[in-house]
């Protein structure tokens, strides 16, 4: 059970695990693995406890309604296995400004939420916009040999890439 316990796992064996995991998910419940629809829903469910059932009549939350659901549970997942594998191998920190980000843009903790924050609500209107995220297109839509998958991980990949170019050479 060593293997639990290392700082970093071999991206070959994570792959591997990831492919197998995804084979479980359309055995077990013929869906692809995919977790963006899950932040769609807790904001519906938000929005829920403010608004009451109104916000069940609205046709997005029609088409994906504002409930606990599989994905939903899988965010659950991987948040705690990613909080489990940082304290089984001895690495988990709090840290307000990581180093790298630090040491580029200075240690100001509201410049890197604010950063952090136009950044994630970026990537969550673009993986609506796209049908789904990096796991349901760039593992389970890639998995499929769905062209819109493939093109859409290429953007990923590319965007990442470019911004990552962009913030820490540019900058």
């Amino acid at each position: 059970m060593e293997w639990l316990f290392v700082k970093q796992w071999s991206p070959y064996v994570v792959g591997i695990g990831i492919g197998v995991l995804s084979w479980f998910a359309f055995l077990l419940s013929d869906k692809p693995i995919g977790v963006s629809t899950a932040f769609s829903r807790t904001s519906g469910m938000i929005e829920k406890l403010f608004r009451g059932k109104i916000t069940t009549e609205k046709a997005y939350y029609k088409k994906f309604p504002p409930t606990i659901d599989w994905e939903w549970m899988l965010m659950v997942g991987i948040l705690a296995g990613a909080f489990l594998s940082a304290e089984f191998s001895d690495s988990f920190r709090i840290a307000w400004v990581p180093t790298k980000w630090g040491s580029t843009f200075g240690d100001s903790p509201a410049l890197r939420w604010i950063v952090s924050l136009a950044g994630g609500i970026i990537i969550g209107m673009g993986a609506r916009w796209a049908g789904g995220c990096t796991s349901g297109h760039g593992i389970s839509g890639t998995l499929q040999l769905a062209v819109s998958s493939w093109l859409a991980a290429a953007a990923f990949f590319a965007g990442g890439i470019i911004t990552a170019i962009f913030l820490f050479q540019v900058l």
